[in-house]
């Protein structure tokens, strides 16, 4: 796909939706284009130690690398079970949901892989999609059966659980189901405070992000939708600055939604990051934690902004 960085400043694809996106757009800064060749981009996640970004090409069972210092590609993993929604733990290890092999695992430091969960009471996991890592070092992640569907992003099967969302205990590594009612639990993150969880019902017609009260660290309650997507509105993956506003992967093939759309704490449009595909997720990285990486459809890119992504998140 041909994609030209903008010459001028400021990046006309950087669009204010309201005077309060303002001050986290870097008039000088563009979106840049880092890589392509994938079939469908998922799941970034930063290595600050080693200055280099990870990201699931789902559909061709692989994770890629991207590294900074040079700006080479190259395989991770391959294959990866169709790995999804990567993060890291609270110990700086990579934990990846995997549709394929139906369970969330754990890269050790010597590249070992640790199976975390791959049941709930004696039944499969349907298809792990996205994962976040608590202060506690508790890991939250859905599972939709989304792999379950084709042989495309993982492989035909029995769906044995519903549309879940699970909490696996930081001492015991127990699974808990916190949510069962959300249609396609999708991309979920946490508040700045953790006290609320933002959870993506992507079969909700239209697409909402729904927000959790985080109760005793364990559990959810009082759920309510903090966006409603609207018409052609796919939120998909996401992450949240320190401020708490949502930069969240957007799109269904419009030129006018494709891309990032950011959100405040209480839901209202501020900003969008228009780019020429599809954005799935997304994640801050750099130094500082203040450059936004995209992972959109084919293709990985990333643009800098005057903020920062919430530590660990």
């Amino acid at each position: 796909m041909t994609w030209t960085m903008n010459d001028a400043y400021p990046d006309p694809n950087v669009q204010v939706l309201d005077p309060g996106f303002l001050r986290y757009r870097l008039f000088h800064a563009s979106v840049e284009k880092l890589a392509d060749g994938c079939r469908w981009a998922e799941g970034p996640v930063w290595f600050g130690d080693g200055r280099y970004l990870l990201w699931s090409d789902l559909p061709n069972s692989r994770i890629l690398r991207w590294d900074e210092a040079s700006g080479a590609v190259s395989t991770f993993r391959a294959p990866s079970n169709y790995a999804n929604g990567n993060t890291r733990d609270r110990q700086g290890r990579l934990v990846t949901c995997e549709h394929d092999s139906r369970r969330v695992t754990r890269t050790e430091y010597d590249g070992a892989i640790t199976v975390l969960c791959d049941s709930y009471q004696g039944k499969r996991l349907n298809s792990p999609n996205d994962v976040v890592v608590a202060r506690d070092g508790a890991i939250w992640f859905t599972d939709p059966p989304f792999g379950l569907l084709s042989y495309y992003e993982g492989h035909k099967d029995a769906q044995e659980l519903p549309h879940g969302v699970y909490r696996l205990d930081p001492q015991t590594g127990a699974p808990s189901l916190v949510a069962d009612t959300i249609p396609g639990p999708n991309g979920l993150a946490f508040s700045p405070d953790e006290r609320t969880l933002y959870i993506v019902a992507s079969r909700a017609e239209p697409r909402e992000i729904r927000a959790y009260d985080v109760i005793d660290g364990v559990r959810l309650g009082n759920e309510r939708v903090l966006i409603n997507a609207g018409p052609g509105g796919t939120p998909d993956g996401f992450r949240v600055d320190v401020d708490g506003n949502l930069w969240c992967g957007w799109g269904m093939g419009s030129a006018e939604l494709d891309g990032v759309r950011v959100f405040n704490p209480d839901g209202a449009p501020i900003g969008h990051i228009r780019l020429p595909e599809r954005c799935a997720n997304v994640c801050f990285g750099g130094r500082w934690r203040n450059r936004l990486f995209m992972a959109a459809s084919h293709s990985l890119y990333a643009l800098y902004v005057n903020t920062q992504g919430v530590a660990g998140g």
